[in-house]
């Protein structure tokens, strides 16, 4: 198994730290909004990712943390410790508690995910409740003389680490040359950033520490929460692009300034989406949550069946028409496993018939190279189309061994299916149809697709077979 690792720049033999389990953490929501389609995507990436680790046997304990405190509204400038608290920010707007928004916005992500068949983390620890493992954290670094307080707060002074921006190229050269960065009055260099930051009067967030009282900064949270669940080293740490810098590279240093050990073995990182060509926003109109791509007639394995047709480390265009065509292929799909499931069990095999072991060793192969999840589509098809091919011809296929096969493409893909709960009446009007055109009698037989039709289901031909769909 391979993966790409950000930190070397190179795709990698994947060897867990120890054999058999991984521990595995993925940069969680920022409660302040609605999570959007490219937030989805990400969460995505880290759920396939984890069930193809199971699917090759690895343990694997996933921790996704939410920050519900610390992310600050200019992340985008510098060190990412500047502008005002997105959820003190969202609470002042909303007048209500900053508790009420997290946890309001916290809940929405949790069935967001689940909507997705996304699984469920082991634990998804709160920034707020882990206050005390910052203050241990920030105070060992503090006496190790990587970091120093001024006025209350105290930033993390990035010269004690030669090998600073080795994960996303801004070295210490570079961020003097041309980088944005804020000029606190505070810092000894503009390069620092917050650890601890002093509350000014009113803010609706704060806390006693040795400094006085106030707020940890974004980046400390994710090691205190990281190394309280895995340990000093992390196997697999996830996330966006947008969090190689600075986000991920301050929790490097600032863990392996406290334990001196490695703090993170691979990162793996997902590129940004952009929709119809352009970069999501909310003033142009392209921001879309789930329950956009629900109002527009599709469901979240028609967006998850797109995500996974574009390399995670690829920029994904958005597009309906993108979209349109992942529903087919689900369909197409869908449509091949109720074929394969409604074979009678006593359907005569061939001493060989086709079980689709072939495909499904090319489809992990394929998924084991660095989450190749297109690669492993592409097979998958080539599958079905097999599988359709030879029941149109009628020749048996192993009906066990296809369950087998697509119970595995199921969970490593995260799909969901579920039965057609056809109504007797509506299936006794099919089989009808299946008599009247064996007698080539057409006009009956469109007759009956129109009552078919007329009580709310679809009829497709497939060969001498055919599929009854929910209009």
């Amino acid at each position: 198994m391979k993966f790409y690792n950000t930190l070397t720049k190179s795709k990698e033999t994947f060897t867990p730290l120890h054999p058999g389990k991984v521990g595995m953490y993925v940069c969680g929501p920022t409660v302040y909004d609605y999570i959007h389609i490219g937030n989805i995507r990400a969460y995505v990436f880290a759920d396939t990712l984890r069930r193809v680790l199971e699917d090759a046997g690895y343990e694997v304990r996933l921790i996704k943390n939410i920050t519900d405190v610390g992310h600050m509204t200019a992340d985008d400038i510098g060190q990412g410790d500047s502008g005002e608290d997105k959820i003190a920010k969202k609470a002042k707007t909303e007048r209500k508690t900053p508790q009420e928004i997290a946890l309001f916005f916290e809940e929405y992500f949790h069935q967001t995910e689940q909507a997705v068949n996304i699984l469920p983390a082991h634990y998804f620890p709160r920034a707020t409740a882990h206050i005390p493992q910052m203050i241990t954290l920030i105070s060992e670094l503090i006496a190790r003389g990587h970091a120093y307080e001024k006025n209350g707060n105290v930033f993390l002074d990035v010269t004690t680490f030669p090998e600073y921006g080795r994960l996303s190229g801004n070295t210490l050269t570079s961020l003097k040359v041309g980088a944005r960065l804020e000029e606190h009055p505070d810092k000894r260099n503009p390069w620092d950033f917050a650890l601890w930051l002093k509350a000014p009067l009113g803010h609706l967030m704060h806390w006693s520490s040795p400094w006085g009282e106030g707020y940890p900064g974004w980046h400390i949270e994710c090691s205190a929460m990281a190394m309280e669940y895995l340990g000093d080293t992390l196997d697999i740490h996830t996330g966006g692009e947008d969090n190689i810098f600075p986000h991920h590279e301050a929790e490097i240093v600032q863990s392996e300034g406290v334990t001196e050990k490695p703090f993170v073995r691979y990162f793996l990182h997902t590129r940004h989406i952009l929709v119809d060509g352009a970069k999501m926003s909310k003033s142009k109109g392209n921001f879309y949550t789930l329950e956009d791509i629900i109002a527009h007639g599709f469901d979240p394995m028609d967006l998850r069946l797109l995500f996974l047709n574009s390399h995670y480390r690829s920029q994904m265009n958005f597009t309906w028409e993108s979209l349109e065509q992942a529903k087919k292929n689900k369909e197409t799909f869908f449509g091949a496993v109720r074929r394969a499931q409604n074979l009678a069990d006593n359907v005569p095999k061939l001493e060989k018939a086709f079980d689709g072991s072939d495909f499904l060793e090319r489809i992990e192969e394929a998924i084991r190279d660095d989450l190749n999840t297109p690669e492993a589509l592409a097979v998958t098809f080539e599958c079905v189309k097999k599988i359709n091919t030879l029941l149109d011809a009628g020749v048996p296929v192993d009906k066990d061994a296809l369950a087998n096969f697509f119970e595995t493409v199921f969970f490593v893909f995260g799909l969901t299916y579920e039965e057609n709960e056809v109504p007797e009446a509506v299936t006794l009007l099919a089989e009808k149809r299946v008599a009247a055109r064996a007698a080539k009698d057409f006009a009956e037989s469109d007759r009956l697709r129109g009552e078919i039709e007329h009580q709310g289901y679809r009829i497709e031909d497939a060969g001498a077979d055919y599929q009854l769909k929910k209009i």
